[in-house]
C-alpha cells in the first residue's frame, strides 16, 4: 500500500513539474525598452500609404511567426520557445510607437532584430503604424 501511495505521489509530483516546466517554456520574460527609445516619436503619418506599406513589410518578415493579423498564430509560431504574443491585446496597443519600432529593430532571444532585413527605418514605422490596426 506504501509502495503504491510513493509511486502515486512521485508521478503525480513529476506531471505537475512538466506541467510547470511547459508552461514557463511558453511565457514571455519582459523586454525592456530604454526610454529615448520609447519616448521616440513615429515620424511617419498612418495613412493609407504607410498601412499599406507596413502591410506588406508584415507579410513579408512577421507574418510567419506573428500571424496575419498579429494574434501569435503564425505558421511557425508552434516552434518557438516563446508564444510570439497577441498585438490586438492592450499589452502591445498600449505601447509607445517608438518602443514597438525598438523591438522590431533590435530583436532578442527568438525576434530577429529587422534593423539589416528592413533597412529603410520608414518601412519599419510603417509596420508599427499597421500594427495598430490589430486593434480589438
Amino acid at each position: 500500500m506504501k509502495s503504491k501511495m510513493t509511486r502515486t505521489i512521485l508521478l503525480i509530483t513529476i506531471l505537475v513539474a512538466v506541467a510547470s516546466l511547459a508552461f514557463t517554456k511558453k511565457q514571455q520574460k519582459p523586454w525592456a525598452v530604454p526610454d529615448k527609445a520609447s519616448k521616440t516619436a513615429n515620424p511617419v503619418k498612418a495613412d493609407a500609404a504607410s498601412i499599406n506599406t507596413g502591410k506588406a513589410e508584415w507579410a513579408k518578415h512577421c507574418q510567419s511567426c506573428h500571424g496575419k493579423t498579429g494574434k501569435g498564430d503564425g505558421t511557425k509560431s508552434g516552434g518557438l520557445k516563446t508564444h510570439p504574443g497577441d498585438f490586438s491585446a492592450a499589452a502591445t496597443q498600449s505601447q509607445s510607437d517608438g518602443a514597438l519600432f525598438y523591438k522590431i529593430s533590435e530583436g532578442r532571444d527568438e525576434m530577429p532584430a529587422f534593423k539589416k532585413k528592413i533597412p529603410d527605418a520608414d518601412d519599419i514605422w510603417s509596420v508599427v503604424n499597421y500594427m495598430r490596426t490589430f486593434k480589438k
